[in-house]
């Protein structure tokens, strides 16, 4: 992971001409323009996102060659290159750079004549599950909206469930379920309704919000998606339907972490059958005194 991020930033800032550089020992200085990078803690996040490592990165300008201004230039270079964009290392994994801010104000390096700030960047891994560890969802919601979303947008398109895995792709959108709750809805009936969380992933900000938008009109027109019961045949009298009961976005939060979309989803059932005694006999009286 971190020779990927190197040279992502020798991309980034071709003046530095690849010198991007491990975490500096105690007195050393830099002698030339550059970036430092140094790994910092790395701790749980959640279970659909993985673990977060954080990262500073520090840019040093020279004083004079425009120190402050040059410095300003690298620094939104840096946040504009990295923030929300996933990379994927030489054994295929993908992880996502999320920009945290400046962790300190800017600080001048008399002896070497260098100006420099550290950046922090939040690095999200997803955990790599051995596949016959690893279970699946069964929900028929889940797997229904991920059928959905996956014929609205396309074969272009990655749609994931449950958690982001080693090596997504992008553009991708993973939906998740957040709570259950079941009612009673008469005497036998009982309606269901279920929370997801939509994450939607792409490499353009612009291309980020208007899918967000068109996956939330699209699911207010729509009204019900489809389900088709395991082992039956896709047919109309096969098929049964949950409601999109409430849909909306929220296009400022972190799109991997927490996700653009709340969506609830509706469905009534059968209350399932309990034991009775059968009737065995019937008596009846053709008249009444």
């Amino acid at each position: 992971m971190k020779q990927t991020l190197k040279q992502k930033l020798a991309e980034l800032v071709p003046a530095w001409k690849g010198q991007v550089r491990d975490a500096l020992a105690p007195g050393e200085l830099v002698n030339e323009p550059c970036a430092v990078i140094a790994f910092a803690e790395e701790v749980p996040k959640s279970s659909w996102a993985g673990y977060r490592r954080i990262i500073r990165i520090a840019p040093y300008a020279r004083l004079t060659e425009g120190g402050a201004e040059q410095l300003e230039v690298w620094a939104s270079k840096l946040v504009e290159g990295l923030h929300q964009i996933r990379l994927k290392d030489t054994e295929g994994n993908a992880f996502t750079c999320i920009y945290l801010g400046s962790s300190d104000c800017d600080r001048i390096d008399s002896g070497a004549g260098f100006i420099t700030r550290s950046l922090r960047f939040g690095v999200y891994i997803p955990e790599v599950i051995e596949h016959d560890l690893a279970i699946e969802t069964q929900d028929y919601s889940l797997l229904a909206l991920q059928n959905w979303t996956q014929t609205e947008l396309g074969s272009s398109w990655s749609v994931y469930r449950d958690m982001w895995p080693g090596g997504y792709e992008s553009p991708s959108v993973l939906w998740r379920i957040t709570s259950y709750d079941i009612a009673e809805a008469g005497a036998s009936t009982l309606e269901i309704h279920k929370q997801f969380v939509g994450h939607v992933m792409t490499r353009n900000p612009v291309a980020t919000r208007n899918t967000v938008i068109r996956l939330v009109e699209q699911l207010g027109i729509q009204a019900r998606i489809a389900i088709t019961d395991a082992g039956s045949e896709d047919t109309n009298e096969s098929r049964r339907y949950v409601t999109v009961d409430d849909v909306s976005a929220d296009l400022q939060v972190d799109a991997y972490l927490n996700g653009q979309i709340r969506l609830t989803l509706q469905e009534r059932i059968r209350r399932p059958g309990t034991d009775v005694p059968f009737i065995r006999q019937v008596h009846h009286s053709r008249g009444i005194e």
